[in-house]
């Protein structure tokens, strides 16, 4: 449930609690208006709860930093492709290498 439909769970029951005198004998207004009014409450402290949960968490971008680069040397292969590997030693922050 969205905050629309929660203010509009609200109003319509205090609508319903404070402004309707209808005497249905096996409907009390009153007390359909005051439980629209708390699922609107319920629904509106829901839905903001769930809109901070989703904002506290943040990504943080990886860094990397490459400590060395040994490189092997070019091998020539046959239809003259070369290949050439690279190894890397990469460190990641807080991976227990002092920076």
């Amino acid at each position: 449930m969205g905050i629309g439909a929660s203010i509009f769970l609200i109003a319509l029951g205090a609508i319903f609690a404070f402004a309707v005198d209808a005497n249905l004998g096996w409907l009390n207004l009153n007390v359909v208006g005051w439980v629209l009014m708390l699922a609107g409450v319920a629904g509106l402290l829901t839905t903001l709860y769930f809109w901070n949960s989703r904002r506290r968490v943040v990504a943080a971008p990886v860094r990397e930093q490459v400590v060395a680069e040994p490189v092997v040397p070019v091998v020539p292969v046959r239809d003259d492709r070369v290949v050439r590997e690279e190894y890397r030693e990469v460190r990641r922050p807080g991976s227990g290498y002092p920076a």
